[in-house]
Formats: C-alpha cells, structure tokens, sequence
C-alpha cells in the first residue's frame, strides 16, 4: 500500500536537512511502498538515513540487524538526538542485563519504539523470536549485509540464519544494505536473505576526493609514519594494524614522538576502549591506531588520512577502511605501506582453517598484491574490482596516475597469454598460466602433461613480473575474465577471442617493483 508523503518535509521535519543525497529518496520510497530494497552505497553515502526515515513514517517497529554493538549505541543516540521520545531507538544485545531488556519490550509494546537494532546471535535467541511474533514490524533492515557472504571480508556465520529467522517472526519488507560487495557477494546476499527480485540501488563506488597511494615498507616504517603525520599537524586520522600488539606498540610511539594517539581493538578494557573512540570524536585525540574493529559506522566526517601500516586482507577491507576518510567531501589520503613478506603472513595464519576458506582467502590477498603491485591507475582497479567501469585514462589523484610509468606495447604479450589460457581449456589460475609460458616442469604441470603444449615455455624471454602486468591489465581492459566461483580460473572473454583473431595495440605499464626495497632502520 503506497503512501503519498512529502519525503523532504519529513526529511526536513525529523532530520533537519534539506534534500536527500544520491538516491536517498527512491530508496525510501521503494521500502515505503512494500517492496524489498538492496542498496550498495559507499562509506559516507547515507545508508542508515535510507531505514531511520521510513521507520518513523511506517506503522509499527522496524528491526535492523547489525554486526556492532558500537555501532548500535552509536545510531540509537544519534535517533534520540533527532526526537524527544527516548524510547523512540532501542537495541537488544549481550550488553544489557533483564531489567534493560524488560524497559526495552515495554516501550516497543507501548508503540513507542520505531526503531529496534539487534545483534544476528540476539535476534535467534527462542525469547526474542517469541517475542517478536507478538510485535507490528514495520520492516527489516540488514545492515553491513556482505557480512552473510562467505566471499565478503567479514564473513559471520549468524549471519546466514537471518532468512529463516524472520520467517518465523512474520512476514514484512527487507531492505539489505552494504558499502562493499563485488558482484559476486552481491548475489550470494541476495540468494541468501531470499531477495532475487529485490529492486536494486547502486551508487558509484568512486570517490573523487580519495588519494590512494602505496608505498614500499621498509624498516624505516616507524620514522616514515611520525614524519607524515607531523607533516599534517592535528589533522584527524586512522592508521590500521593488523595485531593488537602491532597497534599498543605503535600508538607508544607516537604518543612519544609527540603525537596524540590513542590505541583501539578488541582485546582492550570496553571502558578504555570507548573512551579513546569517543575522544577522538570529540576532537580530544587527533589519530587512533586501531584493529579493524575500529571504525564500523562511525561518523566522523573529517577524517583525514588512513595509513595501512600493513595490507589488508581483501580489497573490499580495504575500500571500507579507507573510506573513512574524507566522508565531508575534503582531503582524504589513503596510504597503505605493503610488502610481499606480508601476504606471507597473512597466508599463514590461514593454515588450520578449512580448505574452502582457506583458498577464497588466497584469492582475496591475490587480488590486494595485484592492486598494490599494478602501476596501473588505483580508482580503475578499484572500481573495477566492484563491477564499475571508470573511463578516465588519469584519474589525477593517485600515485601511479601522478607518477605514470612509460606504456610498453604489449599485443604480441597478450596474444601468447591468451593462446595459453585457451590452451589449457581454461581450467586453470594465473599463476600456473604463467609457469606455462615460463617452461617450468612444475609437478602440476607434469600431472596434466602440459610441458608437450606448443605454448609450453613460449614466454621464456619475458619476466614473471611482466606476465602478472599482462594479465592483470587484460582483466580492467575485458579480453580475459575470471571465474570467482572456481577459485579465480582465467576464461578468454568474447572481446579476448576477437582480439586473438585480429590484434590491435595494447598498451601496458609495468608492475611497481616492491621486492629490493630494505633500508636499515
């Protein structure tokens, strides 16, 4: 049943702004009108504004999902900002005691609350589902939705019961929302909440204001760090470590160097923990050296610098964390320190997991090395990564397009590949197209009986390096694919096959060369 309200006087009325961003509207318009909603938006896009309005112009309670407990402490304040109702956001979790859940199912049966947040392990607790059964929902919301996908970069199991779940409670609207899935993760969100048709909202993952540049890491590191940072004095910022121990250590250093930072992770005293985050809302702290716990739907607007001291795990981590930054449309620089020996680590820690895992996790960290290693432009490999095409030949705001290095011709290059991967019936990943092209008789090689191809050892003249820039640029440039549900096979596109049939030019810029990189502390 449509209803017919003025959006913006609602807007204005419970929030104060003006106009809607983006596709703020349609979006809400769709949920009003009953019908299930995906939204893709980038960090700093709006996204909670798309279930917070229409919850207080539907009838009854909206339930939305969410990974954080920070982050639901975080928007229910926010709500009770914008109403003189306290009741009117609550959230369920393993942070209250009884006698805070009894005043929150009091208020929700008074009808005085249009918004509940619940956490996914909350929400299958048999009290709660009970519970709900008795109460008018609105809709749902899922929020951080690429959490349901084993393919996303915050995989959480719970997250896969959701479906059911809400079948038992009662049937209402759903409305998922990410800021980060590729296509495939996409799809696998949809498949699971049981959303095929769902009408779908994608913003453009571009973000113009975005600096991204990554640099060698050397033993200097420390150093490199404490000198950006004085360099842009009481600028706020995020520096992501992947151990705890990495980010105690670090913000000690700083913090005697003169900088005012502030540790965050999980292992950390809550009180302590949310005292640094909410300092560094308020301005009190200028930089947070965290885990990635830190930052989930945390607005701070004028963010203005996040350095990866070491690489993140998956591109998509990698996009979200750095989208951090500039969030108010100002200056935000995103530098990521990478070395090879890293990935290493990061496959180590792998190892104990199950083998499923374990190779969508190597498919992930091979997808970041290609992003740091390429010297092609960061926004085109980003964008490209998430199913979007960005045309601009220098994007003007990176370091390999404010850097570029000379472009080679590499048609014949392409050729050989192609002829390669056609070869071996496209049944096989780039590296093992590579040892093809090299003439190593690897064991796996041996086992297909591939040394007696003709295109066995046909690019021996040429470095592994050079293949990998090959590969990787024929992917942005669409004459090769790569089959994400098979462990990333390469497949020879249409445009690949015509290509082989009548070459033309095709230019390539080598890969950064990050191996010799050690300087002495």
């Amino acid at each position: 049943m449509a209803r017919k309200i003025n959006l913006t006087d609602e807007l204005k009325k419970y929030f104060g702004f003006n106009k809607f961003k983006g596709n703020q509207e349609t979006i809400i318009q769709n949920l009003l009108n009953g019908n299930d909603t995906f939204v893709l938006m980038p960090t700093g896009g709006g996204k909670s504004l798309c279930y917070q309005l229409p919850s207080l112009l539907m009838e009854g309670t909206a339930i939305v999902i969410s990974p954080l407990i920070a982050l639901m402490k975080n928007q229910v304040d926010a709500m009770r900002n914008f109403s003189e109702e306290d009741g009117i956001a609550h959230f369920i979790n393993s942070s209250l005691n009884k006698g805070a859940i009894d005043q929150v199912k009091s208020d929700i049966l008074a009808g005085k609350t249009k918004l509940l947040y619940v956490a996914p392990e909350s929400l299958t607790k048999e009290e709660n589902v009970e519970f709900l059964r008795s109460v008018k929902i609105s809709f749902y919301a899922v929020d951080e939705a690429h959490c349901i996908s084993e393919w996303g970069h915050d995989f959480r199991p719970e997250y896969r019961r959701i479906r059911p779940i809400i079948n038992e409670i009662g049937k209402a609207p759903l409305i998922a929302l990410t800021a980060t899935a590729t296509p495939k993760v996409q799809h696998d969100i949809q498949k699971n909440l049981g959303m095929i048709n769902a009408k779908v909202f994608k913003s453009s993952f571009n973000r113009p204001n975005l600096y991204y540049e990554v640099r060698a890491k050397t033993a200097n590191i420390d150093r490199d760090i404490i000198k950006y940072i004085k360099s842009n004095p009481e600028k706020s910022g995020i520096i992501y470590c992947l151990s705890r121990k990495r980010v105690e250590e670090l913000a000690e250093i700083l913090q005697a160097n003169g900088i005012n930072a502030r540790p965050y992770h999980a292992g950390m005293d809550s009180m302590a923990r949310t005292k640094n985050q909410d300092d560094f809302l308020m301005e009190k702290v200028d930089v947070i050296v965290a885990t990635i716990a830190f930052g989930m739907g945390i607005d701070k607007p004028d963010v203005r610098f996040v350095i990866h001291y070491d690489i993140p795990k998956s591109l998509e981590g990698y996009y979200q964390e750095t989208g951090r930054a500039g969030r108010d449309g100002g200056e935000g620089q995103c530098i990521t320190f990478y070395t090879n020996k890293d990935l290493q680590k990061l496959e180590k820690f792998m190892q104990g997991k199950p083998v499923a895992e374990q190779e969508i996790g190597k498919q992930l960290l091979l997808e970041t090395a290609a992003y740091a290693e390429s010297s092609v432009c960061r926004r085109k490999t980003l964008l490209h990564y998430f199913g979007e095409e960005y045309t601009e030949e220098n994007c003007g705001n990176c370091d390999n397009c404010l850097n570029p290095k000379k472009q080679v011709e590499a048609q014949e290059l392409l050729c050989t590949v192609i002829e390669a991967i056609i070869a071996v019936k496209e049944n096989f990943k780039a590296d093992y197209i590579i040892d093809i092209l090299q003439g190593k008789e690897t064991s796996e090689i041996q086992a297909h009986l591939h040394e007696d191809l003709e295109v066995f050892g046909s690019g021996m003249g040429e470095e592994d390096k050079t293949w990998n820039a090959v590969i990787r640029q024929a992917l942005i440039a669409g004459y090769l694919s790569k089959d994400v549900e098979n462990y990333g096979l390469l497949k020879v596109t249409e445009e690949g096959r015509k290509f082989l049939k009548k070459p033309k030019s095709f230019k390539i810029t080598e890969d950064n060369d990050f191996e010799e990189v050690e300087e002495e502390a």
